[in-house]
């Protein structure tokens, strides 16, 4: 593996440092800082599920009304 240096602020490295702390207690072994950095560059973001779900059309029927059965019980408070 080839390796480079670069140069990033107290604050930054404090940052990767306490992430790769988080992950590491999820993963329940060592994580080096640079497995940190690859696990947030590659991290998914909740678009790329899209059509990933599969269900029944009963099922979305389903989903459909309870989510609009909560939305109608939201009000807008005027101002």
């Amino acid at each position: 593996m080839e390796t480079k240096t670069i140069k990033i602020s107290s604050a930054t490295y404090r940052d990767i440092c306490e992430y790769a702390g988080e992950l590491q207690k999820e993963l329940g072994e060592p994580v080096s800082l640079d497995k940190a950095l690859t696990s947030l560059f590659h991290k998914r973001k909740l678009g790329d599920l899209a059509g990933s779900w599969k269900m029944s059309e009963k099922d979305a029927e389903e989903m459909k009304r309870t989510i609009k059965k909560g939305w109608s019980t939201w009000k807008l408070k005027s101002v």
